[in-house]
């Protein structure tokens, strides 16, 4: 890891060189690259609309502007109050990542985090390398019916995660993503951290399941059961008990 912090005229980009090793503001837009494409999705998996694919194959990246949900969300779209460059929810989600990556996780490598003081408020970027090959595991289960080995795959996979003590702020069928190879990665670690073993890891199982629910009632053809929950579960506590 090659952490390197550059003060632009209004904030600052924290960047990897070993990936990235040219970095500029430009970066942070769709006209800063060659090739950039809005990411779009069937049932609601595309967010908010503020993450973009840049760059060429075989080195792609994701984009991604940091945007408020819900209520607070219509007020203040994209700000977020500036308490120091290292409390800065894209530096902090830059180095929790580096972290993950450096210790073999599943999660995407970051690149680049930018943020941009506007008086008492800040916006901000995150830039992170593209999985290859990957899906939502609301768009896997779309496609066909998935069998009791790959619920308990999940389960166990979602385990790991939870053993090295990762907390992942909103763990749903878009964050958890399927490669080409069945393995799982998650996605979209703002407001992440590393916890000690705690109620957290029951909530964001609960958080899952209702977003599974949730999409299923968007389409109701969709390959998901309550048996399938159940094989998840099954997967995940053999594999905590096998440790």
């Amino acid at each position: 890891m090659t952490e390197t912090v550059e003060r632009t005229k209004n904030g600052a980009i924290l960047y990897d060189k070993a990936i990235i090793n040219q970095i500029s503001p430009e970066r942070f837009t769709a006209a800063g690259w060659p090739h950039a494409e809005i990411l779009t999705g069937a049932l609601r998996s595309a967010g908010r609309g503020n993450t973009m694919f840049v760059g060429n194959v075989p080195r792609q990246f994701v984009l991604r502007h940091y945007m408020r949900g819900g209520l607070v969300g219509k007020i203040m779209r994209d700000s977020y109050i500036f308490s120091g460059e290292d409390l800065t929810r894209c530096f902090l989600e830059w180095r929790l990542l580096d972290k993950l990556a450096a210790n073999n996780i599943n999660v995407p490598r970051p690149a680049a985090a930018r943020f941009c003081r506007r008086g008492t408020f800040y916006t901000a970027d995150l830039i992170t390398v593209r999985i290859p090959d990957d899906v939502s595991l609301s768009q896997y289960i779309a496609v066909k019916d998935r069998d009791e080995a790959f619920w308990q795959s999940l389960g166990a996979a979602i385990w790991k995660f939870h053993e090295a003590g990762v907390y992942h702020a909103d763990m749903n069928a878009y964050n958890v993503q399927i490669d080409k190879d069945g393995d799982v990665w998650m996605l979209d670690f703002d407001k992440g951290a590393l916890k000690p073993p705690g109620p957290w890891q029951q909530k964001t199982l609960s958080r899952l399941h209702r977003s599974l629910k949730k999409i299923l009632g968007l389409d109701p053809k969709l390959h998901f059961r309550g048996s399938n929950w159940e094989q998840l579960l099954q997967g995940y506590f053999s594999a905590s008990k096998s440790e």
